[in-house]
Order: C-alpha cells, then structure tokens, then sequence
C-alpha cells in the first residue's frame, strides 16, 4: 500500500461518513449538536429545512487530490448555512404574495366561477397574516436570516476524521506487520 492510497483510502471513508452525518444534521434539525432556531413562519408542514428536502438532495462531495469539497445547487444554500442578510426582490414579493393567496384561501370560487366571500375567506389565519406582512415589504428591504448550518467544521466531525484517520493507520500497521511476517 502506498502513500498515496493510503491517503486517498482516508479522504475517501471521511468523504462517506462525513456526507452521512451532514445529512443526519436535516433529521436533527440541528448542526450535530447545535439546534436549528425556529422559524418564525407558521408551517404545518413540518421542518422549514426539510419541508421539500431540496437543499438536503441538492447537497454533493467531491474529492480532489487532497481534499473534500462540498456544495450545493442552490441558490440559498450558503445563506442558510452562514446566516446573513438578503435584500427583498420584486420576485420574492411576488412569491410571498402567491403564498399568501394560497394560505388565506382567497381564490376559492364557488360554482359559478365567482369568488366566494364567505367568514372563513374574510378571516386570515396566522400563516397567511405574516406572507402578506412579507409580500408588504419595500423592494430594497433587508431580511435577515439565521444561521441553520447543516455542513461545516464541528468538534464532533473532527472527532470523526481522527477516528478514520486511526482505524486506517492501524490497518496500515497491520498490513507492514503482516508484509514483514512473511
């Protein structure tokens, strides 16, 4: 064995096992041990991280020569890992104001093809109440995001490196013993 697998061996099982607890972090909805804070939108639709598990599908490894490199597809990915401010687009407020409409139930028509103006469409429930407060917002306004890391550098992935490091030196050891043996 030389050098060289030896280190491509390592790079490879941290690659593996790594991507596997990265992807775990979405199941913890937490950064291993760090929890994600809450979303301040009311979702009945589960995590806000997970609710498609686009970002979780979208996340890739690849290893070049000496190193792992992971990254994502996604436009939203590094702001979701990092945290930070995003500046409200004309696009965005168009989204906000389609989940409002969605959420509110006010294109509900009846059977002649005109909207119904019943109570339940008059009163807005809570979802619908903060899409509309976003879909109010300037064009130009800044929101901030937090910070909900999901890939990164933590005590317990270094713990992970060091182990795989080890359990390849000792096959390596074990593999110059059993080469001197014979």
């Amino acid at each position: 064995m030389s050098a060289i697998d030896f280190t491509k061996n390592i790079l490879s099982d941290v690659k593996v096992d790594l991507s596997e607890e990265f992807d775990r972090n979405f199941e913890r909805k937490a950064f291993f041990d760090k929890a994600w804070p809450a979303t301040r939108l009311i979702n009945r639709k589960g995590s806000m991280m997970a609710r498609t598990n686009n970002l979780r599908r979208s996340i890739r490894a690849r290893q070049e020569n000496d190193r792992i490199n992971w990254s994502s597809s996604l436009s939203y990915a590094s702001i979701q890992n990092n945290g930070g401010v995003i500046t409200v687009t004309e696009k965005m407020k168009s989204f906000f104001w389609a989940m409002y409409y969605k959420s509110s139930g006010a294109i509900s028509k009846n059977k002649n093809g005109g909207n119904t103006n019943n109570d339940r469409n008059k009163r807005l429930s809570l979802e619908a109440q903060q899409w509309k407060a976003l879909a109010l917002q300037k064009v130009g306004a800044k929101m901030k995001i937090e910070q909900r890391q999901f890939i990164g550098d933590h005590p317990k992935a270094r713990q992970i490196i060091e182990n795989i490091v080890d359990l390849n030196f000792n096959e390596l050891r074990q593999h110059f013993y059993n080469q001197l043996k014979k």
